[in-house]
């Protein structure tokens, strides 16, 4: 058994009543108000001027209650009773509207499906009233109410009409509101229906009629289609004060409409690569678009174009199914006006262009000279082409054949040269630019620089007295680093060897300044050499050999140490150390030293020496 379907509520028939018209809930309850009381205004029979309330209140349960009043000012003396009353009037009127409440209420004792919401309804109604009772005095406003199952058939009629009047009124203010904002955008919708007068097309809730002044030359479409369409105007229509909705003009012949395609198509316009500088068109004939390039390594005709003519074949297949297809010129843009003129003339080859001065008569004037047989082809069938370039430039152009104006003696610039000339012009600007740039960027990196040192001025001024305390430390610690290096050197010892030296006696004054003198000033090839030297001195002498007891004798006081000692007073009466004998003895003991003496021992000092300079070197 199939469930039975839940019957709506009075608050979901009006949200589903402003989903499907596209209108918010409180405009579906303004326009019900509205005609509830338009009805019962025709209900009173009494005239339009009648002041009368309607009221829907939704309860919190859901319940909802709906109320018509018609409102009467309280007077002392009547002049008009269909807008006022007496406060004797007004007082008796509402006891008998209770006493008939109540006897409709008690009539419905026990009731059932519709009598319980009517009662529910009358006890609503009551409870008005009495509160109206309180609100008799004179100059107040006296509410009448009527109980809703009082009025005729004839009414809720007219409500109902009246109703879908208004939410059709309210629509159309709706989408007056929506399409407003939308004006130079593309629309697509489905052909509703298509005549010789023009086609409707569907666009969600709403009908949009093209005229045929407004197609793309003789073009047709079938019920069904899809259909693109630009939106050129919206206009609210007002009749007798009454807004019978938008007024949207559609069109596919515009301008417009053509660059819509273009921003479609071709992703470089619409990123902004490829930015389109004017168009000109006779729709059905031919159109002209001039484009222009953001960056030096797009060339923007070839970008409208595609390889092999694809995207420019895709939006000429969108220019309707006319019998003669729409051409389509694309033309680079210049700001020289010879050369862009040259180029609007296009598919015609120009010779040269002559800049006319402007004048008040003709305003921008020129004259295009081009080939002998390209005359026709600069003025296109029916004219298209050369109306279409001076709409496109702005300039009034005047065609001539080569040889005509080498008749007419008029002077011109050739298309070569022209070219020259703004290749010439392109390239000191970018000089220019170049230079601007060079400057800009000077300019950023000084300031840069600037700011920097300012930052670690900054930072050097917060920081400055971590630094001297941390100099402080350094100081206090004791300097090791250089005293090794510099006072302990081996090559003292050769020196010793080579220069002996005395340990000095003490004395008041001690020369430590001399040793330090020796050790900075001489080299370890220096004192190679002095030992080298005193070896061949000693072999030039005879070969003279030296006994250990030289070796250990004393080395002589230098001159500069005898003029610090003081001269010793002669000795008187001194007795000699060694007596003659003595004496004899010590030499010949020297001599007998000087036999066990052999040139081996020679040779082992030689060599004990040689391995004591390995060392020091």
């Amino acid at each position: 058994m199939e469930e039975e379907k839940k019957e709506m509520t009075f608050s979901e028939l009006i949200d589903t009543i402003a989903e499907g018209k596209g209108m918010s809930r409180d405009s579906v309850l303004a326009a019900l108000k509205e005609a509830m009381e338009t009805s019962y205004i025709k209900f009173l029979k009494g005239g339009d001027d009648a002041i009368v309330e309607a009221k829907i209140i939704e309860e919190e349960d859901g319940s909802v209650h709906a109320t018509l009043c018609q409102k009467k000012k309280i007077v002392k003396e009547v002049e008009d009773d269909y807008l006022e009353i007496s406060k004797e009037d007004a007082k008796e009127d509402c006891l008998q509207t209770i006493e008939h409440l109540e006897e409709e209420i008690d009539y419905l004792k026990r009731p059932r499906g519709e009598e319980k919401k009517e009662k529910e309804d009358l006890k609503y109604l009551l409870a008005l009233v009495k509160a109206e009772k309180a609100n008799i005095k004179l100059n107040n406003f006296y509410s009448i109410y009527c109980p809703l199952n009082e009025l005729t058939k004839l009414t809720a009629v007219s409500i109902r009409t009246i109703l879908r009047n208004k939410i059709g009124e309210a629509e159309r203010v709706a989408l007056y509101d929506i399409y407003k904002d939308h004006i130079g955008e593309m629309l697509t919708g489905i052909v509703e229906r298509s005549d010789e007068k023009g086609v409707a097309i569907k666009v969600g809730r709403t009908i949009i009629e093209l005229n045929k002044k407004d197609m793309i030359g003789d073009e047709y479409f079938k019920p069904g289609e899809t259909i693109k369409v630009y939106i050129q105007e919206v206009k609210s229509v007002d009749v007798d004060g009454v807004k019978k909705g938008p007024q949207i003009e559609v069109t596919r012949s515009s301008e417009g409409f053509l660059k819509r395609l273009f921003e479609e198509e071709i992703h470089e316009i619409y990123e902004g690569v490829v930015i389109i500088k004017g168009i000109a068109r006779i729709a059905g004939l031919r159109s002209k678009v001039s484009v222009s390039s953001m960056k030096e390594d797009v060339d923007p005709t070839g970008a409208c174009i595609g390889q092999g003519g694809s995207r420019i074949q895709k939006i000429v297949a969108q220019l309707g199914n006319a019998h003669e297809k729409e051409k389509i010129d694309i033309i680079p843009w210049s700001d020289d006006p010879s050369l862009y003129i040259a180029e609007s003339l296009r598919p015609a080859q120009v010779v040269g262009v002559a800049i006319k001065p402007e004048s008040e008569e003709e305003g921008k004037s020129a004259i295009a000279v081009v080939k002998d047989d390209q005359y026709y082809v600069a003025l296109g069938k029916k004219n298209a082409n050369i109306r279409l370039a001076k709409r496109l430039t702005g300039y009034s152009i005047e065609i001539y054949e080569e040889q005509k104006a080498a008749e007419d003696g008029i002077e011109f610039e050739t298309i070569e040269d022209i070219r020259a000339r703004v290749e010439e012009d392109k390239r000191a600007k970018e000089r220019v630019n170049y230079a601007e740039r060079s400057l800009r960027l000077a300019e950023e990196r000084e300031a840069l620089r600037q700011a920097e040192e300012k930052e670690k001025a900054l930072e050097a001024a917060i920081e400055e007295p971590i630094e001297v305390e941390e100099e402080e430390v350094v100081e206090e610690t004791p300097v090791v680093v250089a005293k090794p290096a510099v006072t302990k050197v081996k090559p003292a010892k050769i020196l010793d060897e080579v220069e002996p030296v005395a340990e000095p006696e003490p004395v008041k004054e001690p020369e430590p300044e001399v040793k330090v003198e020796v050790k900075t000033t001489t080299s370890l090839d220096e004192l190679e050499k002095s030992l080298n030297a005193k070896t061949e001195k000693k072999a030039e002498t005879g070969k003279k050999h030296v006994t250990k007891k030289e070796e250990k004798r004393p080395r002589k006081i230098s001159e500069k140490e005898i003029a610090h000692e003081k001269p010793l007073e002669p000795l008187t009466n001194a007795m000699p150390i060694y007596t003659e004998e003595e004496l004899a003895e010590v030499e010949a003991e020297e001599e007998n030293e000087a036999d066990y003496y052999s040139e081996e021992d020679e040779n082992l000092e030689y060599e004990y020496n040689d391995e004591y300079d390995d060392d020091v070197r």
